[in-house]
């Protein structure tokens, strides 16, 4: 009579040391990194960028190898080439560093406060992200949407990533989009590309990892641009909660199995 050995799970004293030590190692040296980068500070925004995006695939290779993070993309194919607007999942802290890695020329449009950053705030000026007030006023969303403009459109070509929904929102979570996509996405009349994952699964908040297992992302089929605005809103978010949903149960699945 055989008997199947199923591993046993680690230990949850070991999983918390192995995270401690992956924020222990990753944050220093992103900030190492930004050190010996900072001559980039001076060159054209694209080397600029190109350095920028170097830390996102590196910052990918230290969850796999230190968190135990593996990371499958799905829907490369959707990407369209040039400028594009990427609506992404906002779940964890994730992705606010890995995807600067798996694109060519991401522009993000991201909380004013991080400017003000030192150093960071350097590379965040200097690359041409976006700043968002999110007390803003209609001037302060003029504004944004100017500089979208000016990214997307005059020779620049670049993705604008924006989360809808404005800030973190945790796995399960009650959907809180707001229409800033929408208003963005009808001024800059290029296609939208919704962005999905389950990273809150694995890292569900903090700066800290959670457990180990496989992030997805997932790019879902170009809206092309001319919707009209309310139907696009609408679309957005069915679109992005439906297969945000379904990562998060395949991961849950894998967990289990």
């Amino acid at each position: 009579m055989s008997t199947t050995h199923h591993p046993h799970p680690k230990p949850h004293w070991l999983m918390a040391a192995r995270m401690r030590l992956f924020t222990v190692l990753v944050y220093p040296a992103f900030f190492l990194w930004m050190l010996i980068g900072s001559p980039f500070l001076l060159l054209p925004r694209r080397a600029l960028i190109r350095m920028m995006s170097v830390w996102g695939k590196v910052f990918i290779g230290f969850c796999r190898v230190f968190a135990g993070l593996k990371l499958e993309i799905r829907g490369r194919e959707h990407l369209p080439e040039g400028p594009v607007l990427i609506a992404a999942k906002h779940q964890s802290a994730w992705e606010t560093l890995a995807l600067l890695g798996l694109f060519d020329d991401p522009c993000f449009v991201m909380k004013r406060e991080l400017q003000k950053i030192p150093l960071m705030g350097q590379y965040i000026i200097r690359s041409h992200q976006i700043p968002l007030n999110r007390q803003g006023g209609p001037s302060d969303m003029k504004k944004l949407i100017k500089m979208a403009k000016t990214e997307v459109h005059a020779g620049q070509g670049r993705q604008i990533i924006l989360f809808p929904e404005g800030t973190r929102r945790p796995v399960d979570a009650h959907p809180e989009y707001r229409n800033g996509i929408s208003m963005i996405y009808g001024m800059l009349d290029v296609a939208c590309v919704p962005l999905a994952h389950n990273a809150g699964l694995f890292w569900p908040n903090g700066y800290t990892p959670s457990r180990t297992g496989t992030i997805i992302v997932e790019f879902l089929p170009a809206i092309p641009a001319g919707m009209p605005r309310d139907a696009f809103q609408q679309m957005i978010e069915q679109q992005l909660e439906t297969a945000s949903s379904r990562l998060v149960a395949e991961g849950r699945r894998a967990q289990t199995a």
